[in-house]
């Protein structure tokens, strides 16, 4: 078989791990989310390697040519193996020696070319672009092959598709966040930039659930040269990819960069010189390269350190498809600029660079409003998101106080989730959103019998994942010997601060101080300065 023993990175080998311990939890169908530029070619070709070990015979699945002659050099080059192909009249059927087919949904889907295998053919099944599993074609081809383990592996960062992906997949194996792909160097920080430019979208019609691209062009062409001068202020020096909705839009705007001094090329779908093109542009022969969305899968240039995107979207995998193209490492780059306009439209489901990061639509909400009211200042997005977060925090927190206000004369003996969270600053538990089946269920009696147990009250939690995740962090807690979520209520009613994180032993004892000064602060206690003593 000659593999390689190319070592993986620590995030790429903990995914192979979890995508076999699903597999071998039941979940027949598991999903993989990787961000653009971290790898996933080379771990799901280790994981087919494992497969062919085991006496798997393995189909990788994509839905464009590119993007299967990819998968199969990847293949060859990480594993050794060499696959068969089954595409147009190449079969794997004509080549039964391979243990691995790559294959295209197009010739794959056909009635009479699906009905040719047998349903135990295959026994493993990787789908690349995993977002395009929920059409007919992927669904009819895993129908198929019923009892087949299969993978699907994306890049889109939105919790939608997620939660849409749930129709198809049972789990989610492993997710590799945009943030901690940055936070450990293994892609580029992005900061972004708000070009107080006003572009009007609101005639823009949908078409497919997207913006039409015809429209987008008439509404982009009366700005395209304040564009290009906003261009001169923040591009220069920098190797920048623009992507445009139409190729007669491309055009134009390449003409209008060259006229104002930058060296711009121009890419489509019809260039014949496209290669040539791409080509003189990596080695740094243009700075500026404008493309009418060909450039959005399977190009890669680490060295492109700008984006710009004049296409606007309302879908995340597209948004981040696009900017992925600037996210990966190269010598010398510090940085992807992210370069971002004021679209104007009455529908808020616009992506914009918070979308990239935030995990809530509530810390996106603001962390696009605090930029939008900074144009042209440069924001890390990183520190963006946590500054949007901690006022998503603290609006919070005003309105519980608001909530807790109100409730003060209702004694109420269990404590209120939200309150808990925010005691102990649970993020992921205040911003979690259930993705699969049974997380979106409502909680089970027996959920809500120990989430009472613990004291908190089950009424506010109106999901099975979500009441999964806290008593897992009771639990834990408990383990831990932290306070509980009643002591925690009783001691920050007295004014006492980061209760969350004291041990129940001292939650304990300043209770029982308070309750033998007859149910009043003992002398020389502050409780906002109080720190308990480590016994």
């Amino acid at each position: 078989m000659g593999a390689s023993n190319m070592e993986l990175r620590p995030y790429q080998q903990e995914a192979r791990e979890s995508i076999h311990n699903h597999w071998g939890m039941g979940n027949r169908r598991t999903l993989l989310v990787l961000p653009t530029g971290t790898g996933k070619t080379v771990v799901f070709s280790k994981v087919v390697e494992d497969r062919v070990r085991e006496g798997d015979r393995c189909l990788m699945l994509a839905h464009r040519g590119e993007l299967l002659s990819q998968a199969a050099d990847k293949l060859r080059k990480v594993t050794g193996l060499v696959p068969s192909v089954e595409k147009a009249e190449q079969s794997c059927l004509d080549d039964t020696w391979s243990r691995v087919t790559v294959g295209s949904v197009q010739t794959l889907q056909r009635p009479s070319r699906l009905k040719r295998f047998p349903a135990d053919y295959f026994n493993t099944i990787v789908v690349d672009e995993a977002h395009h599993a929920l059409s007919d074609g992927y669904r009819e081809i895993l129908g198929h092959f019923p009892e087949a383990r299969v993978l699907g592996v994306t890049a889109t960062p939105d919790r939608g598709d997620k939660k849409n992906l749930g129709q198809v997949f049972d789990s989610l194996a492993y997710e590799y966040t945009l943030p901690r792909a940055i936070k450990e160097g293994w892609l580029s920080p992005i900061k972004a930039v708000t070009i107080p430019l006003q572009l009007d979208l609101s005639g823009v019609g949908i078409q497919q659930g997207d913006f039409k691209a015809s429209d987008v062009g008439s509404a982009l062409d009366p700005y395209l040269y304040q564009i290009a001068d906003e261009m001169l202020n923040y591009c220069e020096g920098r190797k920048t990819v623009v992507f445009l909705p139409l190729i007669a839009t491309s055009r134009k705007f390449r003409d209008i960069l060259n006229e104002k001094g930058l060296r711009a090329a121009e890419v489509n779908g019809e260039s014949s010189d496209r290669g040539a093109i791409i080509a003189a542009f990596e080695a740094g022969e243009y700075d500026v390269l404008c493309n009418s969305m060909l450039l959005t899968e399977g190009w890669d240039c680490p060295s492109v350190d700008c984006v710009v995107v004049l296409r606007p979207t309302k879908v995340r995998g597209l948004y981040s498809q696009m900017v992925g193209r600037g996210t990966r490492l190269a010598p010398g780059k510090s940085e992807l600029l992210l370069l971002d306009f004021l679209w104007h439209t009455e529908r808020h489901e616009l992506c914009r660079p918070a979308c990239l990061i935030a995990e809530s639509a509530e810390v996106a909400k603001k962390m696009t409003e605090n930029m939008a009211a900074a144009p042209g200042e440069v924001f890390d997005i990183e520190d963006a998101e946590k500054q949007a977060e901690s006022d998503v925090v603290a609006a919070r927190e005003e309105s519980l106080a608001k909530v807790l206000d109100e409730m003060k004369n209702r004694k109420r003996k269990l404590v209120d989730p939200l309150q808990f969270e925010l005691s102990i600053q649970a993020e992921d538990l205040a911003n979690y959103v259930p993705a699969f089946g049974w997380e979106m269920a409502p909680a089970s009696e027996k959920q809500i019998q120990i989430l009472e147990k613990f004291g908190i009250y089950a009424g506010e939690i109106d999901n099975a994942g979500k009441a999964s995740m806290l008593i897992d962090r009771l639990i834990k807690r408990s383990v831990l010997k932290l306070a509980t979520p009643r002591q925690i209520r009783y001691l920050e009613q007295r004014g006492f601060v980061h209760v969350g994180t004291w041990s129940f032993d001292a939650a304990s004892r300043m209770m029982n101080r308070i309750a033998a000064n007859n149910w009043r602060l003992p002398m020389g206690i502050v409780p906002s300065r109080y720190v308990p003593e480590v016994i």
